[in-house]
């Protein structure tokens, strides 16, 4: 009798579980995978559009049918004839040169169906692809747009292509400079959170190459890092670009360093115990780490920028603290230098303490880390937004 019962248990517990299962699979979505999605024919197609006046393009997509609404990432991509076989990407990965692109994929992402494209990022794509002489550009170039979209578990997808027609120009090609993110937070700078451009060296400190890493030619990706003093119960975030909000370093409620791509904001990021830290983040991989600094620091109260452009006075040409409300190790200012350094007569400039007691130098420009002692820095003819870490040595020289 008691074995019967057993049974019975044992199959009304079967049927709930099974019942159960059934349910929670009815709840989820199917997910479809398309073979593809619409892009839109913009209404400028029919005409040139010039490459020089324009600002941006507009470009609009369909979601693909995944069966449900879904966050996908999409890019565009462009082509001088149609094909999408060979990318940018592959060509600069094949040192022997025999590799030739016919297309380019443009780096921004978007979550949205939309996309207001910077009108030179196209262009220097067309050039890319195109290798045009100067003075050889043609009158008028017909190119070809299709979308990207990637969801993860689905293979990607692409939409169809769509032609435009646009009067290029020449673009002098040259390496991406490394992509530099900033910090910004009420434990940084003057603790104001203002993220624009104009902020950079107010609100938001920029973080720094490393010596001796590569970065990516094509989208300036790598490792960049900052050092500095943090107080207990700070909070920030780190942003890849001014401006936005959507695209960079956030903290979870766990305290993790994660990536925010667009999506609902994660949080801030919250430090427990005072003191010196250094954060590291891998700019094509968008992850992060920070950890405690614990090599001996030095406190300044000036930082200067002697150099052949003002006799190589040390005590001239202070730099302005960036951190008005607590510990500073971030130093700005702005500089216009008349001529290029002439390297044959040693000329450039570096970073004291307000004397030659402490120095740091690098030949490196714009962006470097200096060393105590170092060589001059060799410096170009314009004018610079300065950025200087005194932990690190590391600067930045931004053209204005």
């Amino acid at each position: 009798m008691k074995t019967i019962l057993k049974s019975i248990l044992l199959l009304c517990c079967t049927a709930g579980l099974l019942t159960a299962c059934d349910d929670d699979r009815g709840s989820n979505p199917v997910v479809q995978e398309p073979a593809t999605f619409m892009l839109n024919t913009p209404t400028y197609a029919t005409s040139t559009i010039d490459m020089a006046s324009s600002e941006t393009l507009h470009f609009t997509w369909s979601q693909p049918d995944y069966g449900f609404p879904a966050k996908v990432d999409y890019q565009l991509q462009v082509s001088l004839d149609g094909n999408f076989t060979t990318s940018y990407v592959q060509e600069q990965a094949d040192k022997s040169g025999a590799t030739k692109a016919n297309y380019k994929e443009l780096t921004t992402v978007y979550n949205v169906c939309s996309a207001d494209v910077n009108a030179t990022e196209l262009a220097k794509a067309f050039q890319q692809i195109a290798k045009w002489a100067d003075g050889a550009v043609p009158a008028t170039q017909t190119v070809y747009v299709r979308a990207k979209a990637v969801l993860k578990t689905v293979s990607r997808i692409y939409s169809n292509t769509v032609k435009i027609n646009v009067s290029p120009y020449y673009v002098e090609l040259k390496d991406a400079a490394p992509q530099i993110w900033y910090l910004i937070g009420g434990c940084i700078a003057d603790g104001k959170w203002s993220n624009g451009s104009d902020a950079i060296g107010v609100s938001m400190i920029p973080m720094y190459t490393i010596a001796g890493e590569s970065y990516d030619k094509v989208t300036g990706g790598g490792l960049i890092q900052y050092v500095g003093y943090f107080p207990a119960g700070g909070e920030f975030k780190i942003i890849e670009k001014p401006g936005s909000w959507d695209y960079g370093m956030c903290g979870d409620k766990d305290g993790h360093l994660v990536y925010r791509n667009g999506g609902d904001d994660p949080g801030n990021i919250k430090v427990k115990d005072a003191g010196y830290y250094k954060i590291t983040v891998n700019t094509t991989e968008h992850t992060a780490k920070m950890e405690p600094y614990t090599a001996a620091v030095t406190t300044y109260p000036t930082i200067t920028l002697p150099g052949t452009y003002q006799g190589w006075k040390p005590e001239k040409n202070a730099l302005t603290k960036v951190t008005t409300g607590g510990e500073n190790h971030d130093w700005t200012t702005t500089v216009n230098f008349d001529a290029d350094a002439n390297i044959s007569n040693d000329e450039g400039v570096k970073f004291t303490n307000g004397s030659w007691d402490v120095n740091w130098g690098a030949e490196d420009f714009p962006l470097g880390t200096g060393t105590g002692g170092g060589k001059n820095i060799r410096y170009k003819k314009g004018t610079y937004k300065v950025y200087f870490n005194d932990i690190l040595g590391s600067y930045q020289f931004v053209a204005q």
